[in-house]
């Protein structure tokens, strides 16, 4: 594949020196550009870098990763699909506690009892070399296509991967492009094979949720393997509950990004590796993702840095209680209207900047 082999040789043509200035952003979108397909974050941006440390030899192992179809029902409503070849690229992440739940294979019955435990959308803007991820709390109440109400991590366990990708495109109003499940055990892997994350942790506490006797102080702490998992699930601990972890994971994804596009981890074939090889054994993706596609990845967002990735939460106006007694999250539809069209308009960036 010779188009590949030039691809990585400019892939892998940066030495590690500081990037130049970029230029200042325009504030209209280029047109032109081809449509780019990204993976969710910089985890899956890793996954391009690595094949390009050797196409050939990596190839068999990419093409390991567990792959789902989320073809959805033609009679489903769903938001227009956006044209154009500078249309914004819509991922969706999901992060479970259980392995189980993210086999390809599992049916429906087999997945009565799955409830996402992080759900996140990422856009991706190519031109600006910014990734902007938007986490959604699970609790927020929704119409579920077929189910009337319900809370929007419940759409997995009605009806498989495409009704949860159906869900969220109707919650964001913008279709999905792809989607990658991720059991919460590879944060352990991912953390050991960089060397440990180093966070600026918003409060301290004492966690809960028997994954360790694990206290975190205020401030700066490095977090090794078993403390991460910890970290990322704790949601007992907090008077708002799901609300501190949801700002937990978004802390430690940041410093998780920062640390693999470090020179250390990007300058090391063999901590690239190894970081590859913790992450696969957890990662599902769509059937969409093939190998050239994420080569073509690594490249086209070689040159993004952690600080270009900002991360917000979905607007609500708090807790309350279903008909039925559940405890829920509110959205705030009225806010959610500008986050629906900011989606659809490919400004997700400028919406979360507004937000800070």
């Amino acid at each position: 594949m010779n188009q590949s082999n030039s691809a990585l040789n400019r892939l892998f043509a940066d030495d590690g020196t500081p990037d130049p200035e970029p230029a200042p952003r325009r504030s209209k979108r280029r047109r032109g550009l081809k449509r780019v397909l990204i993976l969710i974050t910089v985890l899956l941006v890793l996954l391009g870098l690595v094949v390009g440390i050797g196409y050939a030899l990596l190839a068999s192992t990419y093409n390991e990763v567990d792959r789902v179809s989320i073809e959805q029902d033609p009679e489903w409503q769903r938001p227009a699909e956006a044209t154009g070849d500078d249309a914004p690229i819509n991922i969706l992440l999901l992060g479970s506690d259980s392995r189980e739940t993210t086999d390809p294979g599992a049916t429906i019955e087999d997945l009565g009892d799955f409830r996402s435990d992080a759900i996140m959308v990422a856009q991706i803007s190519p031109e600006d070399d910014s990734i902007t991820v938007m986490s959604i709390m699970r609790d927020n109440w929704v119409n579920i296509e077929g189910h009337g109400e319900a809370k929007i991590n419940a759409a997995v366990a009605y009806g498989g991967l495409p009704l949860a990708v159906n869900s969220v495109e109707n919650f964001i109003g913008a279709r999905i492009d792809h989607v990658a499940l991720i059991d919460f055990d590879s944060f352990k892997g991912l953390t050991d094979a960089v060397g440990g994350v180093t966070i600026d942790n918003p409060i301290e506490y004492t966690a809960q949720n028997g994954g360790g006797d694990f206290t975190f102080a205020e401030g700066e702490i490095t977090l090794d393997g078993d403390q991460a998992l910890s970290y990322v699930r704790e949601r007992y601990a907090f008077s708002d509950g799901d609300y501190q972890r949801v700002r937990n994971q978004q802390v430690y994804l940041q410093a998780l990004f920062g640390q693999l596009l470090s020179s250390e981890t990007l300058g090391s074939v063999d901590r690239v590796t190894s970081v590859f090889e913790s992450l696969k054994p957890y990662l599902i993706l769509d059937e969409g993702l093939n190998l050239n596609r994420t080569v073509m990845l690594g490249i086209d967002m070689r040159s993004i840095r952690s600080n270009d990735i900002s991360f917000f939460t979905s607007p609500t106006n708090g807790t309350g209680t279903s008909a039925d007694g559940q405890s829920i999250v509110i959205p705030d539809e009225t806010e959610l209207e500008n986050v629906r069209t900011a989606f659809a308009d490919g400004t997700l960036d400028e919406y979360a900047a507004a937000q800070e």
